[in-house]
């Protein structure tokens, strides 16, 4: 196993223990460190050329999200928002290239993507409205889209035959966290608070991210 996928997982544990505990000076170097790892470790294996770029661009951009939303959820969650949102939208670009054919499985798929995430999302904008944070509702509804569409690009390729069938699983799977890792943030701070939330919310990101970026790296390996 490379060096630098075991500190990502070792970073990930650490920064759960962190949060945990409370202890900040530990999530200042734990958080940041599971993207850093993740980072060389998809350059030193299999480099940042062509539509690795763009992989590569999607965790940085995860990686200004996590410090934004680790020095303050509150004052900096839009602004962190949309560097995530950005990273979905690099993800999404690394994904289609080139654009997967259109076929029922794809249709199916973004059927039930998209019910299952209307169904979240109204449960969210109606606590916004609630609670008087209506401005709140064009970011977080783009925002859904997006990731909804991340997600949706993702498992596309269980069933794209250029893919390796491993890499289009892990990266299946760890799409799906991401996704459901913004849920749990979302629900716990805008609907109701959720008993160890914020350690659900961050160790399904961080195995999401560590899944997706595995799967990248056995598809594109040197």
């Amino acid at each position: 196993m490379n060096i630098f996928l075991i500190l990502a997982f070792v970073f990930a544990v650490l920064e759960a223990v962190a949060l945990q505990k409370d202890w900040f000076k530990l999530e200042v170097i734990a958080k940041p460190g599971v993207m850093i790892a993740l980072f060389i470790w998809l350059y030193t294996s299999a480099g940042l050329s062509g539509v690795l770029l763009w992989f590569g661009l999607g965790i940085l951009l995860s990686l200004v999200g996590d410090v934004l939303l680790m020095i303050s959820l509150d004052r900096f969650f839009l602004v962190g928002l949309v560097a995530f949102l950005f990273a979905h939208v690099a993800y999404i670009i690394g994904f289609n290239i080139p654009l997967p054919p259109v076929s029922a499985w794809t249709i199916i798929l973004a059927l039930m993507i998209g019910l299952g995430g209307a169904r979240v999302i109204r449960r969210i904008i109606a606590a916004l409205v609630a609670n008087k944070q209506g401005r709140m509702r064009v970011p977080i509804i783009i925002y859904s889209m997006v990731i909804s569409l991340m997600l949706l690009s993702a498992m596309i390729k269980l069933t794209d035959l250029s893919w390796n069938a491993s890499a289009a699983l892990l990266v299946s799977i760890g799409a799906f966290l991401f996704y459901l890792s913004d849920i749990i943030l979302a629900w716990n701070k805008f609907v109701s608070p959720i008993q160890g939330g914020r350690i659900y919310n961050i160790a399904a990101y961080h195995l999401g991210q560590i899944m997706l970026i595995a799967g990248v790296v056995i598809q594109f390996s040197k």
